[in-house]
């Protein structure tokens, strides 16, 4: 007996078209299949084994041998599902290889763009990382929503996507009101990948909210600053992009001002002598831009004398001022007193209209 004239008829309920399978096409799929499942189990084993002596893991590692595992796996059940010729039959009205081959497009797409992110993210310097994991994601998402509506476009749902970009759009006009915050957020977020006013890393200060440190991390939505005592705020972009921002730490070195009081009765030159050579002497204060020292204010008090010298940004912010600002402080105070120059302290006089009476008890 001929095993080619053994059919199978199958019935489309839904267009009422019908679909002969021959036991020969049968054989012919499993044969398919088999040799599909084959070939991907030596295919992955073999990418499997030369990610163990190359360079490029980033594409040759395990996770790039399951996709092409599962690759040619989907292409072997849609040869199959042609030897059969039910890539013919239609589902609401969309054939079925048409379904197929979206669903193709848009899983390696993921794939793609999946791979492409990580690649970059793991490839990126440490200081240009909040940028590229800002780029890679904008990336990864421009390609998963094209792929999503390309596919849509091969599968054939031309009325029923311009159905589901209405109400998509409605649905947008919606959450658009209701969630605010949340786009501001966003956009804001964007603009200041654009703009560049911080890293992570950088020492940052953010005089309306009074809040200063590190920045440990830049979100899309919001960027988390750990402040000098060891707490983590949160602030949205938002209100950041919105808000001065003093970066710290942008130049390697900076001007330091500080502010010394000296009494009317001490000679000015003495002192501002006395304080150059204290500059002069510490390690970390440097000649050019040469330190500068001059009479700023005739005070209720005394002189004030403003310091102005040249330092490394990484050694006055945080605990660092502790062996910078505050010894240089102390040294400057120490040279005047040896020096004989008095720092007064304020200093009131009090006039009575009336005569007080003072009574002196034994």
């Amino acid at each position: 007996m001929d095993v080619s004239s053994l059919n199978i008829t199958l019935i489309s309920g839904m267009d009422g078209g019908s679909i002969s399978i021959t036991l020969l096409s049968i054989i012919k799929a499993v044969a398919i299949l088999v040799l599909g499942v084959i070939l991907a189990r030596i295919v992955k084993a073999e990418v499997i084994k030369a990610s163990r002596n190359t360079t490029y893991v980033w594409i040759i590692n395990e996770e790039s041998a399951s996709a092409l595992y599962n690759l040619i796996v989907f292409i072997a059940v849609i040869e199959s599902l042609n030897a059969l010729g039910i890539l013919s039959y239609k589902l609401w009205g969309v054939t079925l290889s048409n379904l197929l081959i979206a669903l193709l497009i848009f899983y390696f797409s993921y794939l793609l763009a999946k791979k492409s992110k990580d690649y970059l993210i793991s490839r990126a310097p440490q200081s240009k990382l909040p940028e590229v994991q800002l780029k890679a994601k904008l990336f990864y998402y421009t390609v998963i929503t094209l792929a999503f509506f390309i596919a849509l476009n091969i599968a054939g749902i031309s009325g029923e996507l311009s159905t589901l970009l209405a109400a998509a759009g409605i649905t947008g006009i919606v959450l658009g009101f209701a969630s605010q915050a949340v786009i501001s957020n966003f956009i804001s977020g964007i603009f200041m990948y654009f703009d560049k006013p911080l890293q992570v890393g950088d020492a940052v200060r953010l005089p309306e909210s009074g809040v200063e440190g590190i920045v440990e991390d830049i979100h899309i939505l919001s960027t988390r600053i750990r402040q000098w005592d060891g707490t983590l705020i949160r602030i949205p972009n938002a209100s950041l992009f919105n808000s001065s921002i003093v970066n710290l730490q942008r130049y390697p070195v900076r001007r330091t001002t500080i502010v010394v009081g000296i009494s009317y009765k001490s000679d000015i030159r003495k002192a501002i002598d006395t304080v150059l050579r204290v500059l002069d002497e510490e390690p970390y204060v440097l000649a050019k831009p040469e330190p500068k020292v001059y009479v700023e204010e005739l005070g209720d008090s005394s002189v004030n004398l403003t310091i102005w010298a040249w330092v490394p940004s990484s050694l006055w912010i945080g605990q660092n001022l502790l062996r910078s600002r505050f010894h240089l402080l102390q040294k400057i105070k120490e040279a005047l007193e040896a020096e004989g120059i008095e720092i007064p302290f304020p200093q009131r006089v009090n006039w009575f209209a009336e005569e007080l009476k003072v009574r002196i008890e034994k």
